[in-house]
């Protein structure tokens, strides 16, 4: 098998038989020693498949338009106006919380239900939102809004259960929240996982960020912190 050969003085390149392998000689055109090559015996020879420029992006048609267009990864950009927008929303949530609870409206339960049904998947999505992996493709428009509406009701389900749950395992004393509140942990950071795709530590996150903001907005609708709720008695 010829091997190939490039002169280091005038830089021809030019075949001899392998039969020369490891032996020196000078260029047959400006006569600078070489030294040729020993070829590796289980070496493979490259192979290269060079393709025309319209094919590497699906083929083009007879009118010159891509047959198939690439597929590129769309990411949720961090937008000016929307954060605007859920900073204006929030604040309204909490001065009408706040003025709802004033005048007594959540002492219903009713009304305590419907309040957290109306919060809930707003408070999923802005959590998605920060808590999503960028690596994956990330759910928008309607796949998002009916996920996160999913996911917010199971948040609010956990709210319900919890209200039935805690008068009867609390005491008042601190040390029953190691108890009481893995389970209700272990629950919605699978809702997070089950809905939105989330692994199990941004699930956990979500959880904690929707339990960290009802609980203040609890607070605010007059209805006291959760740790202060009285058990039932004996």
């Amino acid at each position: 098998m010829p091997i190939q050969v490039v002169c280091p003085g005038c830089k021809t390149r030019f075949q001899v038989s392998d039969r020369f392998a490891g032996r020196t000689g000078p260029c047959p055109k400006c006569k600078t020693p070489i030294t040729i090559p020993i070829p590796e015996k289980n070496k493979k020879p490259e192979v290269k498949i060079h393709v025309p420029e319209e094919f590497s992006s699906g083929g083009r048609s007879t009118t010159g338009k891509l047959v198939l267009k690439p597929i590129s990864r769309r990411y949720a950009r961090w937008n000016p106006v929307v954060a605007t927008g859920i900073a204006a929303v929030s604040l309204s949530v909490v001065v009408v919380t706040a003025v709802l609870g004033w005048i007594g409206v959540f002492e219903s339960w009713l009304a305590q239900a419907i309040g957290l049904m109306v919060i809930s998947p707003p408070l999923v999505v802005a959590g998605y939102l920060m808590l999503y992996d960028e690596e994956s493709e990330p759910y928008r428009g309607w796949s998002l809004y009916v996920r996160a509406g999913v996911c917010g009701i199971a948040f609010a389900s956990l709210w319900a259960l919890y209200g039935y749950v805690g008068p009867r395992v609390l005491t008042g004393e601190i040390w029953n929240w190691v108890f009481l509140a893995p389970p209700f942990l272990v629950l919605g950071t699978l809702a997070g996982f089950a809905c939105l795709d989330l692994d199990w530590v941004n699930g956990l996150f979500l959880y904690a960020f929707y339990v960290v903001v009802t609980i203040v907005l609890r607070w605010l609708a007059g209805l006291g912190w959760i740790w202060m709720d009285n058990p039932l008695p004996m």
